[in-house]
């Protein structure tokens, strides 16, 4: 088999193989023996029809789908492994000539990952990002934690304020309608979270339980539901209960309940640590994010559709998992949003051309740097992963081939970004 390959532009490869007519001829005949019992002729016996009897019968091309199948598919995988292309799309066979005494030509048409250039990966400038705690970042973790161990006690004998929780029915209208989505019952509500829209938890502070009150609100400009943005709404509702938060006093018996600390102060040093060690990981989340920014305005590379179409399929596999923690499925989470799934993939592909193009850049500079992934390295991440997940065996994971090489892959990620982020300029 005579191959020949074509590069084209945009990471477009196309193989052309060539069979002579001789080993064509043979394979005919293969692949005539393999099928003969499956052809009857009138006169003949099951699997003794002669093969010029079948063509003549059935048409010369009769055989010639068993040798396409049994020919391209090993013939395209070979190549692709003597030459080390990296396929990204699936491969458009076209079959150029066919024919009893004629060569057998055809062609397999596919794209390979393109190999990204970047101009610069070191010392690229980025605003400065800020990493010190003040007093108030401190205060308002406490007062989070504070909020957590609050009592929630049901209250009767008062109207409705501000930071209670209520429970409440209700019904939307617009243009005296009710509108889809715009009902609930038994509702619970959190007075001042901002939860519904402007407007509507403001006008429900004073009533008092079991009172029905319409109030009046206009959906923002920019509202998620084209029906309903911009407009003006009714809302019919009716309030079930109240319960009001009370939060425990600030003290040392609070530091005990919450912690295994005697005193309030000693507490406080603690969660002043942890706010800081908090804050430096979001700062260096933030930097990378930055980081990564500044990177991709330096990369040159031409990226394959087939690649942004897996990486979108790759990202709506990963959310609907999310979605099933919760509960829901994608399809009613389009219904929800008041899209088609169809139109949700185009949204992500802005997002998808952006990570593929990050980790093609990412290759390229882990083989500038020459950054390798020990053994060692591998199996030390494995370790620790298992532990977390509460696992002291890691072995069997350590004998998976395939989960070895996500490690891999993602050790040489961590491996190039720290490259990148260790040498930015902060301004």
């Amino acid at each position: 088999m005579n191959v020949k390959i074509e590069n084209q532009e945009n990471s477009k490869v196309i193989l052309e193989f060539t069979m002579s007519k001789e080993d064509f001829n043979k394979a005919l005949d293969e692949a005539f023996k393999k099928n003969a019992k499956n052809f009857k002729v009138p006169g003949f016996r099951n699997g003794k029809v002669p093969r010029n009897i079948v063509e003549k019968v059935y048409g010369e091309g009769v055989l010639y789908e068993t040798v396409i199948e049994d020919t391209v598919d090993n013939e395209y995988r070979k190549a692709i492994e003597e030459n080390k292309l990296e396929v990204v799309s699936r491969p458009e066979l076209d079959v150029k000539q066919i024919g009893k005494d004629k060569d057998f030509v055809y062609t397999v048409t596919f794209f390979v990952k393109p190999e990204a250039k970047v101009s610069k990966y070191k010392g690229l400038e980025i605003e400065k990002v800020n990493t010190k705690i003040s007093k108030e970042d401190v205060e308002a973790e406490l007062e989070n934690i504070r909020n957590k161990n609050a009592n929630i006690v049901s209250v009767d004998n008062r109207k409705l304020q501000q930071n209670d929780i209520s429970t409440i029915d209700f019904e939307g209208f617009v243009d005296g309608k009710a509108f889809e989505g715009g009902k609930g019952e038994n509702f619970e509500l959190t007075i001042g979270s901002g939860q519904f829209i402007p407007g509507f938890e403001e006008q429900l502070v004073g009533m008092d339980i079991g009172e029905e009150r319409e109030i009046q609100v206009k959906f923002p400009e920019d509202y998620h539901a084209e029906n309903l943005s911009g407009k003006d709404a009714t809302f019919k509702v009716k309030l079930i209960s109240i319960k009001e938060k009370i939060l425990p006093e600030l003290d040392d018996e609070f530091a005990k309940d919450v912690s295994d600390f005697e005193t309030l102060e000693e507490y406080k040093k603690d969660l002043k640590q942890k706010v800081k060690e908090k804050k430096e990981n979001q700062a260096k989340a933030e930097r990378e994010s930055k980081a990564i920014e500044k990177l991709i305005e330096n990369v040159e590379v031409e990226i394959p559709e087939s690649m942004i179409n897996d990486e979108v399929e790759q990202m709506i596999q990963q959310f609907s998992q999310n979605l099933a923690y919760q509960g829901m499925t994608i399809e009613q989470y389009c219904e929800f949003t008041k899209t088609t799934l169809d139109d949700f993939k185009k949204s992500l592909i802005p997002n998808a051309q952006k990570d593929v193009k990050l980790k093609l850049a990412l290759e390229f500079i882990a083989k500038a740097e020459e950054l390798v992934v020990e053994d060692s390295e591998i199996d030390e991440k494995i370790d620790e992963l298992s532990k977390q997940y509460g696992s002291e065996d890691s072995s069997a994971l350590k004998q998976n081939e395939s989960a070895r090489n996500y490690m891999r892959e993602k050790i040489l990620q961590d491996k190039t970004m720290k490259v990148i982020v260790d040498s930015v300029i902060e301004k």
